[in-house]
């Protein structure tokens, strides 16, 4: 008999994962002394870009990077985690919607029955679409808030998919005693939960003790308001794809532009979910619910929790029409942070004439 529990994290995206996968990899050797494994390659390659790696390649995908960039990943995942004793911790994202032949492999390989254990986290879709709408702009898609939240209702998107919860337990829970699966919900607003209660029940689901992971994160997934995600929707349109690619634009329109410059702007109108489909999230609230009260599945928190909250002064902010001197204050900021990077840069001619001089230096040392 094996003593040796898998815990697989899948997602959903938008449930305090950047969070959580920092925070494990901050800890890992704390973690380590007490027989906690977190899977990774080398030094070179952080536990989070491994995992993502071998999840791709569980998927069969390559998300945008060379063709068989993360060939092997998954193999080389499951190698470590057989040679492993204790709990072992993988957590990707973008495991939420695999298929269920991608599901069954990786159970199999993994250890099979009741060494596996499947961990989901989930969010009250009035704050979840909104993020996941933004978080498409800030990777370079250029839909509406509108058509996007189009295609969610006809459950399209990847992210939708990634979200509905009946459906990825569905095919995630199968061959798995129901005390094997256990759902996290990401607490409301203004409840009367500890500041740390997605941490603590991250834990109690992992079986571990969040003492055992002292360091905290600095890493967070901040949000854009309405004008903001707009901003970045117009440039992505402006670029074009190809541009973007040329651009490195994870680096500078990403990172830099969206979570640096323009997250937590002052005065951002924030993004939220239009009047008119809470009566639609509250019905998809309510078959989530059913599902994991009838499943037997282990809660960590309150299915309350995914029940959305409309705002208590009913007001909403339709960024599919936000007024053209909000989004010129946006475009001033944005050009400014721009401009400032711009100067701080090397010119590429004169860096290639200080490697020129560096390089002789040696020469003449030599």
């Amino acid at each position: 008999m094996s003593n040796r529990r898998v815990y697989l994290h899948i997602g959903a995206p938008k449930t305090g994962t950047t969070y959580l996968q920092d925070r494990l990899a901050r800890n890992t050797r704390s973690l380590s002394s007490h027989g906690v494994t977190l899977p990774t390659r080398s030094p070179v390659v952080s536990p989070g870009l491994f995992h993502f790696r071998a999840a791709l390649d569980l998927l069969g995908q390559d998300w945008g990077g060379e063709p068989g960039h993360a060939e092997g990943s998954w193999d080389a995942l499951v190698r470590r985690v057989r040679r492993s004793s204790g709990t072992v911790i993988i957590s990707h994202e973008i495991l939420a919607p695999a298929p269920a032949e991608a599901v069954a492999r990786a159970k199999r390989e993994l250890g099979g029955g009741e060494d596996v254990h499947v961990v989901y986290s989930a969010r009250d879709l009035g704050r979840q679409l909104p993020a996941a709408w933004q978080e498409s702009i800030k990777q370079g898609r250029k839909w509406t808030y509108r058509q996007f939240l189009k295609k969610v209702r006809q459950r399209q998107p990847w992210f939708y998919r990634s979200f509905d919860l009946p459906s990825v337990l569905g095919t995630w829970s199968a061959g798995l005693p129901p005390e094997n699966v256990h759902v996290v919900t990401v607490p409301q607003r203004g409840g009367a939960t500890a500041p740390d209660a997605l941490w603590q029940r991250f834990c109690a689901a992992f079986d571990i003790d969040p003492a055992w992971a002292p360091e905290e994160s600095e890493r967070r997934n901040p949000s854009l308001g309405a004008a903001e995600t707009v901003l970045l929707r117009r440039l992505n349109k402006r670029l074009g794809r190809r541009t973007r690619r040329e651009i490195t634009y994870d680096v500078l329109v990403r990172d830099l532009l969206a979570e640096q410059e323009l997250a937590g702007r002052k005065g951002a109108a924030p993004l939220g979910l239009p009047p008119k489909m809470y009566d639609w999230a509250d019905e998809e609230a309510e078959r989530w619910i059913e599902y994991v009260e009838g499943s037997g599945v282990q809660v960590l928190g309150d299915v309350a929790d995914l029940r959305p909250q409309r705002p208590a002064d009913g007001t909403w902010v339709n960024p599919d029409k936000i007024p053209a001197r909000d989004e010129l204050a946006v475009a001033i900021d944005a050009l400014t942070a721009m401009t400032r990077e711009a100067a701080r840069r090397e010119d590429p001619d004169q860096q290639l004439v200080n490697r020129v001089r560096t390089q002789a230096r040696r020469l003449r040392d030599q």
